[in-house]
C-alpha cells in the first residue's frame, strides 16, 4: 500500500475510533474508571503477590480478587458511615420553617434585594424573599430521605451493570497490569513500539503516586474539617468533612464551594430549631475550620501531592489548572493535573531536543 492510502486508512481510523468512543462514552468511562482503580490497587496487588505461603507465592488472579474485596470493602463502609448522616441532615432540613427563617431575616434580605437589584442580578418582578423561599422549600423536598431512596432504587439496574462492569474490567487489569498496555500497543505502529512503551510505563507510575495521593488528600482534609468542627461542637461535622473533602478535589474553587455547602449545612441545624440568632456564628465557625483545613492543605499536601507524586513545579501546575479551567470549567481543572502529566511524558518521548520540553520534563 502506497504511503498516501496508509495516511487516509490512518485518518479513517482515527475518526472511526474517535466516533466509537463518542457513542459508547459509557463504556469508555467504564474503561478509565476501572484504568484509574488498577493504579490506585496495583502496589496492594504487587504486595500480596510477594506473600509466601510454603514457599508458594500467592498467584495473581488471587491478590487481585483480594484488593477487589479489600477496595469495596472501604466503599461499603463509607456508604455505611454516611447514608446515616444523610439521613440526619435531611431529617434536619425538613424541620426548618421556611416562612418564619425569611421573616426573621427579612431586614438583610431586603438589603440584599437592593443591592442585587442595582447591579440588575435579579428582575424588578422578583423579589429575593420569593426566590429564596422556592430554593429552600425545593431543597428540603429534595432532601427528603424517602425521595432519596426512591431514586436510587429506580436507578439501581444502571448502577449495577456499571458497578459490575467496572469491577470485572478492574479484576483483569490489575491481575494483568500488560493487559490495557498490550492493548494500546496492538494499535501502535511498530516504528513507535519503543516510545509508546516508555510511556505507558512512566504513565503508570506518575499517576499512580497521583491518585492515592489524591485520595490521601481526600480523607486528611475530611478528618481535619471534621475534627474541627466537632471540637466547635457542630452538629453532622463527619458528613460536612466529607463533602469540604469531596470538594477539595476541585482545585481552588472546590474549597470555596465546600465552605459554604458546609456553612449551610452547619446553619441548617440551628434553623431546625428556632435558634436564629446562632446562626451567623456558626457561619463564621465553619469558614474559618475551612480556612484552617485549607492552609495545612495548600502548605503541606498539595506540595506533597501535586510536585512530588507528578514531578512538577506549584507555579506549573497552577498555571496548567487556570488553562484547563478556561478551556472545560470545573471538569477541566479536575483533570487537569493528570492529562498534563500524560502530555508531559509523551512530549519527553517524541518532542525530545526542543529547550521547552527538555526544562518541563527534565525532572521526569
Amino acid at each position: 500500500m502506497s504511503q498516501k492510502y496508509r495516511v487516509i486508512v490512518a485518518a479513517i481510523g482515527v475518526l472511526l475510533g474517535l466516533f466509537m468512543a463518542w457513542y459508547f462514552f459509557n463504556i469508555v468511562v467504564y474503561i478509565i474508571t476501572a484504568g484509574v482503580i488498577s493504579l490506585i490497587g496495583q502496589p496492594l496487588v504487587d504486595m500480596l503477590s510477594k506473600l509466601r505461603i510454603s514457599k508458594v507465592a500467592m498467584p495473581k488472579a488471587i491478590a487481585a480478587l483480594i484488593t477487589i474485596i479489600i477496595l469495596l470493602g472501604i466503599l461499603t463502609g463509607l456508604i455505611f458511615l454516611f447514608v446515616p448522616a444523610i439521613s440526619r441532615q435531611a431529617d434536619i432540613l425538613s424541620k426548618i420553617n421556611v416562612d418564619e427563617v425569611v421573616q426573621y431575616f427579612a431586614g438583610v434580605i431586603n438589603k440584599m434585594q437592593a443591592l442585587l437589584l442595582s447591579y440588575d442580578i435579579i428582575g424588578n418582578e422578583e423579589t429575593l424573599q420569593s426566590i429564596l423561599e422556592r430554593q429552600v422549600g425545593s431543597v428540603i423536598n429534595l432532601t427528603n430521605f424517602s425521595n432519596i431512596m426512591e431514586k436510587l432504587l429506580n436507578a439501581s439496574t444502571t448502577v449495577f451493570i456499571g458497578l459490575f462492569s467496572v469491577l470485572f474490567l478492574s479484576f483483569f487489569f490489575l491481575r494483568d497490569r500488560q493487559l490495557l498496555r498490550n492493548g494500546i500497543l496492538l494499535f501502535t505502529p511498530d516504528r513507535f513500539q519503543v516510545e509508546v512503551q516508555n510511556v505507558l510505563h512512566k504513565t503508570k507510575i506518575l499517576l499512580s503516586r497521583y491518585f492515592i495521593g489524591l485520595i490521601g488528600e481526600l480523607l486528611i482534609m475530611m478528618f481535619l474539617i471534621a475534627i474541627g468542627l466537632t471540637l466547635f461542637g457542630i452538629k453532622n461535622s463527619l458528613f460536612i468533612g466529607f463533602i469540604g473533602g469531596v470538594m477539595n478535589v476541585i482545585p481552588y474553587l472546590g474549597p470555596i464551594f465546600g465552605a459554604i455547602i458546609g456553612a449551610v449545612l452547619a446553619i441548617s441545624s440551628d434553623l431546625s430549631i428556632g435558634m436564629y440568632d446562632n446562626a451567623f456564628n456558626t457561619a463564621i465557625i465553619v469558614f474559618l475550620v475551612f480556612s484552617l483545613a485549607q492552609l495545612i492543605d495548600n502548605w503541606v499536601l498539595q506540595p506533597l501531592i501535586y510536585s512530588k507524586s507528578v514531578n512538577a513545579h506549584p507555579i506549573e501546575i497552577f498555571i496548567v489548572i487556570l488553562m484547563a479551567g478556561s478551556l472545560a470549567g470545573i471538569p477541566g481543572m479536575i483533570l487537569a493535573v493528570p492529562a498534563y502529566t500524560v502530555l508531559r511524558i509523551v512530549a519527553k518521548e517524541f518532542l525530545g531536543g526542543f529547550k521547552l520540553v527538555d526544562k518541563l520534563t527534565e525532572n521526569i
